[in-house]
């Protein structure tokens, strides 16, 4: 099916919207194609993975080694993604051998290829910030440090926020299968805190706070992800070794049923019109508070009260026997 315009971004990308890094970071790097969380409260855990990511991808272990360092934290966070540009492909074309026995990899490759062009837009975007930082530092023309400066400052927040927002949604890979985020999550943690526990280099850190900053993220990480695949097993029927084609309809993502339209109209739109009649009479109608049309040819209206024979009209005078 051929991509319409906008549809990567779902029309949110502006020119007004390019001004802010975090409203074009958010139409960037969470496309309109990712479908939406199906659960608040796992939506809630994935912001928890989110931070407990962070942790393990950029290490806080760097503030307490020597200071916060923007180049030192730049250079984790291309780390991060070289080994992300590796590690995703393998552990989707893992689980893609898992789900050989009940589906086919056509039926997904449409959101495989979003999954990795959103992988290597990140990555593009992350080390072509490293690059413009290496070169402002070692530029001595003014024009250069400002402008590039200026530059800078926009690309730092877009990365960080499109960061966040990939964190969230593991690029995309929630349209392949709701469980591969929390899954892709798990492994990559564990993956950057291997290095740290194999080589034993704690980063100038005691023993204590060397394991608690090492292990820690990948187990909160570990933890979070059961339990949001848990969720999604026990709430929704997913399983993780279930091809996406085979599992259930979620809620509100029903298929239509064939031959039902649905009803048009709002159901609760009242009679049209003033059902009380117009409140102002037309031009030339007379008097605004005469009462309405009447009988021409009927008798004029007798007064509540007849004349009295006396003349005065007084009802309570007396009659003309003194009554």
């Amino acid at each position: 099916m051929a991509r319409t315009h906008g549809s990567w971004t779902g029309g949110r990308l502006t020119a007004r919207s390019l001004l802010n890094p975090k409203q074009a970071a958010t139409a960037v790097f969470h496309p309109a194609w990712i479908p939406p969380s199906v659960d608040p409260s796992i939506e809630q855990l994935k912001r928890f993975r989110v931070i407990a990511g962070a942790v393990a991808s950029l290490g806080v272990y760097t503030i307490f080694e020597g200071g916060f360092d923007v180049t030192q934290l730049l250079e984790n966070a291309l780390t991060a993604s070289v080994v992300l540009l590796f590690i995703t492909p393998l552990a989707v074309g893992a689980m893609l051998f898992v789900w050989r026995r009940t589906g086919t990899v056509g039926q997904l490759r449409g959101p495989l290829f979003n999954a990795l062009k959103l992988l290597l837009l990140f990555v593009g975007c992350v080390a072509g910030l490293v690059v413009l930082v290496t070169t402002i530092n070692a530029s001595g023309n003014p024009l250069v440090i400002i402008f590039g400066g200026l530059t800078m400052l926009w690309m730092l927040g877009f990365v960080v926020w499109g960061a966040i927002r990939v964190s969230g949604n593991f690029f995309g890979t929630a349209a392949v299968h709701r469980c591969l985020p929390a899954l892709l999550a798990t492994v990559t943690s564990w993956l950057m805190a291997i290095p740290d526990l194999v080589t034993g280099d704690l980063h100038g850190l005691s023993l204590t706070l060397g394991v608690v900053f090492i292990l820690g993220a990948p187990v909160t990480v570990t933890a979070i992800a059961l339990l949001e695949m848990g969720r999604l097993r026990r709430r929704y029927g997913i399983r993780l070794k279930a091809h996406p084609a085979t599992l259930p309809p979620l809620p509100g993502h029903l298929p239509p049923v064939p031959g039902h339209l649905p009803p048009t109209g709002l159901p609760h739109v009242p009679p049209q019109g003033n059902p009380y009649g117009h409140p102002y009479p037309p031009a030339g109608a007379g008097h605004p508070y005469a009462p309405g049309p009447r009988n021409p040819y009927a008798p004029p209206p007798q007064p509540p009260y007849a004349p009295h024979p006396n003349g005065h009209g007084n009802p309570y005078s007396p009659g003309p026997n003194g009554t």
